[in-house]
């Protein structure tokens, strides 16, 4: 069976199954293998749950007429999701950047929306194995795909191109993500630009912000861009206020969302650019933007009693923090108190980069900060550290809060949205 009958059986199911935990009757199931699981053993019991056809690498398991034997399952999903986006033929706007993709991606999905039909990454599936099942959740009456993209090696980016072959792409930013995976910050440059890279070399459209040097000094030469920025010449979008939502203004129109942090402004200008190159009537795009509410531990606001609580506790690098930092440093609240959580992933540059935040911290002249983490805990700090959750649930007095405005931002697996149950 090659991928073309392979196909023709997907499009009779439009079902794919990874897990047969949640498996759907009827559906392709893809025996995938991981660093603790192979899915090949699993084989009969997804069968039994209904899966018309178990796609396996592993002769061991094959049972007649149920299952189809192939040389690596995860490079047959992958063939399968690129056969499909071809098939449909529908625009791909392809996403990626250290910070803020996913939200990024939900602002565009929710302006794009207002026109069109449109399927999008959900979550953040937005690996080798999230990207093929995004695209395969495509139908024949969508009308455009946006597919976010995440890597934290080079050529990750570059792999996911292949299978995506986007028409229209976006990087949000550059930042000290994955350090240890990229070998610094020009590796981050290099593997997020891998987007660039493809489009360029298939002429295909690049969204840019001209705010950012980096982005314009790599598509200088590149004519097919949309360009947009509080500077640009194409398409000026006005930053007016984030105290603490951000409030943005183009073509005289103001636009307040629910994100807060200026750090979520361009993520909001790039929605609005793509909504403008997309002819989205102006209005509908304030309406779409003005009615998304963050989720999932992303610049949540979250209301308890007479506190005001930021939840941020999705992700965390440097360049995040600081910008978080930033933008609560210059919100009016008097009373601010902050929980500040390891970032993960940064290798060897683990310990300068956590006591960069703890000195950029007193410089900002904040006051009430807890540091909870391994990594802050080894700091130079004034401020109460906690090596752990535990720790800090253990060691502090939360119905002493009130009247205040609470910062919480750490790397998921730090897990500081446990700290809303406390207070």
């Amino acid at each position: 069976m090659n991928i073309e009958a392979l196909h023709r059986i997907f499009l009779a199911t439009k079902k794919i199954s990874t897990d047969t935990r949640n498996i759907e009757p009827n559906s392709i199931f893809f025996a995938l293998k991981g660093e603790h699981f192979n899915a090949n053993s699993f084989t009969s019991e997804a069968i039994a749950k209904g899966a018309a056809l178990v796609i396996i690498d592993e002769d061991a398991y094959e049972i007649p007429e149920k299952t189809f034997l192939v040389d690596d399952v995860l490079t047959t999903l992958q063939e399968l999701a690129n056969y499909h986006r071809n098939y449909l033929k529908l625009p791909i706007i392809s996403l990626t950047g250290s910070n803020g993709k996913t939200t990024t991606k939900e602002l565009i999905n929710a302006v794009l929306l207002q026109k069109f039909k449109t399927v999008a990454t959900k979550g953040n599936l937005n690996n080798h194995i999230g990207v093929p099942l995004t695209l395969l959740s495509m139908q024949k009456d969508t009308e455009l795909g946006i597919v976010e993209m995440g890597a934290n090696h080079q050529k990750e980016i570059e792999a996911l191109c292949k299978i995506a072959q986007p028409d229209y792409g976006y990087i949000t930013n550059f930042g000290k993500a994955h350090l240890e995976g990229f070998g610094g910050v020009e590796g981050v440059i290099k593997g997020k630009s891998e987007l660039y890279d493809f489009l360029i070399s298939h002429n295909k459209t690049i969204f840019i912000n001209e705010d950012d040097a980096i982005q314009l000094k790599k598509t200088t030469a590149y004519p097919n861009t949309f360009s947009f920025g509080e500077y640009s010449e194409k398409l000026k979008i006005k930053f007016l206020a984030a105290d603490p939502m951000v409030t943005v203004q183009v073509d005289g129109l103001t636009i307040k969302s629910h994100l807060i942090g200026k750090y979520n402004f361009y993520n909001i200008a790039a929605a609005i650019a793509i909504g403008y190159y997309f002819e989205v009537d102006p209005s509908k795009i304030k309406k779409a933007i003005e009615h998304y509410i963050p989720s999932n531990n992303r610049s949540q606001i979250l209301e308890k009693g007479d506190k005001t609580i930021i939840l941020d506790a999705y992700n965390a690098n440097p360049t995040s923090m600081k910008a978080a930092l930033d933008n609560f440093a210059q919100l009016s609240n008097l009373n601010k108190i902050a929980f500040i959580g390891d970032m993960l992933e940064l290798g060897n540059e683990a310990e300068k980069e956590h006591q960069y935040i703890v000195d950029y911290i007193s410089e900002l002249g904040l006051t009430n900060i807890f540091l909870i983490g391994k990594n802050f805990y080894k700091t130079k700090a004034s401020f109460p550290k906690y090596i752990d959750f535990t720790a800090l649930k253990e060691n502090v007095n939360f119905s002493t809060f009130s009247n205040a405005i609470i910062l919480i931002k750490g790397s998921r697996g730090i897990a500081l949205e446990r700290i809303t149950e406390l207070l």
